[in-house]
């Protein structure tokens, strides 16, 4: 494998502490549903975004389309505003900033990509526009991952092929978005994910936390 010449992170979990509660997020999300639909929705798998547009797209076929659209503009500021009160009690991992600023100062193209919101992230990370080279927010993304136009995207601006570029996370998704976009990959066990879970997904690199996977990759001469 040649050098690295950008890196891409996920947030939640990797840069950041992970304080974001999904299972309460669903059952607001689920509550809210009941009131549209006449009954509670079955509980399933999905991310909490695609379960939340799957039942929009029920209340629109059972109730019309402007039932749906008020139902999906009620949802996002339920996720919106559990999302800012996991925000308001996280923080930044203590190496993050320093390791964005050492990063930079090697050359290497920095962005970072979050299926949360800019407000959340803004909350615990004021500067984050000011420390790397590109930010997307859900917001700001033309397709979220684990689809790998999320980062393919990120690099667009950065001006960085895939086969140039790394892409980092605490779990499943980041590592699937990233292979398929065509990145050499990371997982990191500073999110909630173990080693066995982030091994099924097969990354190029399992650390502990983002710190040591940069100090791994600089003594591997890949920076």
């Amino acid at each position: 494998m040649g050098k690295i010449r950008a890196i891409i992170f996920d947030f939640d979990g990797t840069l950041a502490e992970l304080t974001i509660d999904f299972d309460l997020m669903k059952r607001r999300v689920r509550a809210l549903a009941a009131a549209f639909l006449g009954e509670e929705p079955e509980a399933n798998g999905m991310p909490v975004l695609e379960w939340m547009a799957e039942l929009a797209a029920e209340v629109e076929e059972n109730e019309g389309r402007d039932m749906g659209l008020e139902f999906h503009s009620r949802a996002r500021l339920v996720v919106n505003a559990t999302e800012l009160d996991a925000a308001r009690e996280g923080r930044l991992f203590a190496f993050t900033e320093p390791l964005l600023a050492e990063l930079a100062a090697r050359g290497v193209g920095v962005g970072v990509i979050t299926r949360n919101s800019t407000a959340a992230v803004r909350t615990v990370f004021p500067e984050i526009v000011r420390r790397c080279g590109v930010f997307l927010p859900r917001e700001d993304a033309r397709a979220l991952k684990p689809d790998p136009a999320h980062v393919l995207q990120a690099l667009e601006r950065l001006g960085v092929e895939p086969g140039s570029a790394l892409m980092v996370g605490d779990h499943g998704m980041d590592i699937a978005a990233g292979r398929a976009a065509g990145c050499r990959t990371a997982g990191v066990l500073s999110g909630n994910l173990g080693r066995e879970a982030l091994e099924a997904f097969h990354p190029d690199y399992i650390e502990t936390d983002a710190e040591a996977l940069v100090r791994r990759l600089a003594a591997e001469g890949r920076l």
